[in-house]
């Protein structure tokens, strides 16, 4: 029974070193996989070849777009390919002053190196500025009479710097992130000089009514006042993905008693 119970042991500990070696082995093959040569080749800014618009700089181990809200991407060049974050673009063509790869749909993008030192200009910021999604009009209020009773709501739409981050593409179909500014919206309710409801509003205050997938990449946009009934006040609240058609259009209703609740009108 002992020696039943040794032998199995030792093979456990054989077939333990053996995986650790496989694994220590594929690692040592992904590493050396990164070609430290295409990336010194990928040095630069580049352009397009049929439109010469810039299309980003490489620098060191990250690629800068001169979209000034686009975040720089770190980026590596493993088995033919140019790997941006979760993404792979197949490389067709490589050389000192052209570089052609295949975007997200397939379609082959031809680069050239340039030789214009007046591109360098749209690398000036180097940081990402991000976006601030306010309304036109960021205070508002109003005075309505329901009841026989004279009521006063004030909304405030507040800029933040909470980042809110989302995945576009550029003009040659390679996805970068973009950096914006959520807002906080500040509802307040009064009957004459007595306070019915003052408090503020975050979108993850919407989370029982938008999908988390879109939540995430969205901004609480706006609110403005539909109407007053028997129920109380009804605000309409837009959450939206930035510089996209993408909304979702949610009634925020506070209560005489001041109780809040929401409800999903429409996408």
């Amino acid at each position: 029974m002992y020696k039943k119970l040794l032998s199995a042991i030792v093979l456990f500990v054989l077939v333990l070193s053996q995986y650790a070696c496989q694994r220590k082995s594929s690692e040592a093959v992904v590493t050396s996989a990164e070609s430290k040569q295409a990336k010194a080749l990928l040095q630069g800014i580049w352009i397009d070849a049929e439109t010469e618009e810039v299309a980003f700089r490489a620098k060191g181990d990250t690629i800068y777009y001169p979209d000034s809200t686009s975040l720089p991407a770190y980026f590596k060049i493993v088995n033919d390919s140019l790997v941006l974050g979760k993404s792979s673009y197949p490389i067709v063509k490589q050389a000192a002053h052209l570089f052609w790869f295949r975007n997200q749909a397939g379609d082959l993008v031809k680069l050239e190196k340039s030789d214009n030192p007046n591109d360098a200009l749209d690398f000036r910021h180097e940081q990402p500025r991000a976006l601030e999604m306010v309304s036109e009009l960021q205070k508002t209020d109003s005075v309505v009479f329901y009841g026989g009773e004279r009521y006063h709501w004030y909304i405030a739409i507040n800029p933040t710097r909470y980042r809110v981050m989302k995945t576009s593409y550029t003009d040659d179909g390679v996805g970068v992130e973009n950096v914006y500014f959520d807002n906080i919206i500040h509802i307040s309710v009064y009957k004459g000089a007595q306070k019915l409801y003052s408090s503020d509003f975050k979108k993850q205050m919407y989370a029982d009514e938008i999908p988390a997938e879109f939540l995430d990449q969205a901004i609480l946009g706006n609110m403005q006042f539909d109407s007053v009934d028997e129920r109380g006040f009804h605000f309409n609240t837009t959450l939206c993905i930035p510089d996209g058609a993408s909304c979702y259009l949610v009634s925020t209703d506070i209560g005489f008693n001041g109780q809040v609740s929401k409800k999903l009108l429409e996408y």
